[in-house]
């Protein structure tokens, strides 16, 4: 498998459900091992909330958050121990699925890396409360009549911007629930085929996170972060992030800025990556990946099986 053509990439919040990793650690022990000390880091069980839920309990961001990231990493480790002609020469990571990236990149560990992503949900939840938004999926229009009419629904502090650029035809807009309720029925006279409210009360990536951000930046500061072995294509650039400064830039900024996930595929594109493995649970990226590009191959991986499926081809 030429390693020059592949990138892996790390899915965020929305590809959580009950029972992730749960198989993965009872095949492979280094997988489990991951669990084990992710309950121990943050001294509580993580993995009993993954594995078990319930539903609500895991879905709430101070635990999804930490719970994909922990799954992306068993996942990378149990590639790297069965497989490990499988390099990338890029990696990428959707919204908090760029944390589970950097640790793949080398540039941060384990450790650091999940203490990050559980402040972040911490302090978005926390966001949250003190200035509620919402978010909706808007299926069948171009960013630019979206930004458009977003504009001009904003006023004040009641605003609303695109929060995830997903992939032609699918963005999110984030914001207020005055702003929102204003712009949807705009957007659905534009031609939108559907527009959906998300089931958030927080306003990622947008403003709204501007609290979140002073404090994760701090905890961005505090954490030692080193030069990338792999290059790590940023959400907020859509670049390769080539310096330790680069990395602490985007992720100072990630929370208030949308994720360029389509312009982060299309540049790894450029780049020559024909292959996607999308590492950690479900295929979500998956599937906005073949939406973005018709010439890229992708794989999955999260499961035994998916490994199984993988060793027969290589």
């Amino acid at each position: 498998m030429n390693a020059q053509n592949i990138a892996f990439v790390f899915p965020g919040q929305g590809s959580q459900t009950v029972g992730m990793g749960k198989s993965l650690a009872q095949s492979f022990s280094i997988a489990n091992d991951n669990f084990i000390q992710a309950d121990e880091i943050l001294s509580f069980p993580l993995s009993r909330v993954a594995w078990e839920g319930p539903e609500d309990l895991l879905n709430d961001t101070i635990n999804t958050q930490p719970a994909l990231f922990v799954h992306s990493i068993a996942v990378l480790n149990v590639l790297n121990r069965i497989i490990p002609n499988i390099q990338p020469t890029f990696v990428a990571g959707h919204s908090m699925g760029e944390l589970s990236a950097l640790v793949a990149s080398g540039a941060l560990s384990f450790a650091d890396g999940l203490r990050l992503v559980r402040i972040r949900g911490v302090l978005m939840k926390n966001a949250g409360v003190r200035n509620p938004g919402g978010m909706a999926a808007v299926l069948g229009l171009d960013i630019p009549q979206i930004e458009q009419l977003c504009n001009q629904v904003s006023v004040g502090s009641e605003i609303v911007q695109v929060a995830n650029d997903n992939c032609p035809g699918q963005v999110v807009i984030s914001g207020s629930d005055i702003a929102l309720k204003r712009v949807i029925p705009l957007l659905e006279l534009a031609g939108a085929k559907r527009v959906i409210r998300l089931a958030v009360s927080i306003a990622a990536h947008s403003p709204f996170m501007s609290s979140a951000q002073v404090e994760f930046n701090k905890a961005i500061e505090a954490t030692p972060i080193t030069s990338p072995k792999i290059p790590i294509i940023g959400n907020v650039t859509a670049q390769a992030l080539l310096s330790t400064i680069d990395i602490r830039s985007d992720l100072q900024n990630q929370l208030t800025h949308r994720v360029r996930w389509t312009e982060t595929i299309q540049n790894l594109v450029s780049q020559g990556i024909s292959r996607f493995f999308e590492i950690g649970n479900g295929s979500v990226l998956s599937g906005l990946i073949k939406r973005i590009s018709r010439e890229v191959t992708t794989t999955t991986l999260g499961t035994p099986e998916d490994f199984e499926t993988l060793q027969k081809l290589v």
